[in-house]
């Protein structure tokens, strides 16, 4: 994945993309295809939390390393921005809750997915437009439809966690890589407690 990030990001520069922006194609690719396919896999190759939470306190300490050194990975991380240390916190954490609830892993996986293909997929298609990280509706509206379809794997209550997701993620005022997974999670965690009729898979 570091080879590929890295990849991205120099291709990136070369198509004219400023290195601010270069970066945030590199971060995005990492949240995809590492995040994104270490999460689906979850459910198949663990029965408990527990390796997936360390493993991901490991990753959260060996991303923030560069920033007290100040030795940055600059096709991914950004200076004063240690977002990619939250991310990997926060996936672990929904990993580790949402197992409690529902041992087939889903419960704590949908939300981690639409931190990884939800805002990974909003992130790409504001770069491309504006070439700069910022909020816009083009990418909330790219995140809605890829998170509802990652959410209907837990029927209703993941199509309105997926709604709920997109709108927290809109907002600047809080790292979108906390408030994400914690809004579904809650979500999904309410619906599957209280009702869980509502909380079957459409597939």
């Amino acid at each position: 994945m570091k080879v590929v990030s890295r990849w991205i990001y120099n291709f990136a520069v070369k198509k004219g993309y400023p290195p601010d922006s270069a970066t945030y194609f590199g971060r995005k690719a990492i949240h995809i295809l590492a995040s994104g396919v270490a999460s689906i896999l979850i459910p198949i190759l663990y029965k408990e939390p527990i390796i997936p939470f360390l493993s991901a306190i490991v990753l959260a300490i060996y991303t923030y390393l560069p920033h007290k050194k100040n030795k940055l990975n600059q096709w991914y991380q950004a200076r004063n921005n240690t977002k990619e240390v939250n991310f990997s916190i926060m996936w672990g954490i929904s990993i580790l809750v949402g197992w409690y609830f529902d041992k087939t892993f889903w419960l704590g996986v949908i939300p981690v997915l639409f931190m990884s293909f939800g805002d990974g997929i909003t992130g790409i298609i504001r770069n491309i437009i504006y070439k700069k990280r910022t909020k816009a509706w083009e990418g909330s509206f790219g995140m809605l439809f890829a998170c509802v379809l990652i959410g209907s794997r837990m029927g209703i209550a993941g199509i309105v966690a997926a709604i709920f997701a997109t709108i927290v993620e809109k907002s600047d005022r809080i790292d979108d890589n906390i408030s994400v997974p914690i809004v579904s999670l809650i979500t999904l965690i309410i619906f599957k407690s209280f009702f869980p009729s509502l909380a079957q898979s459409f597939f």
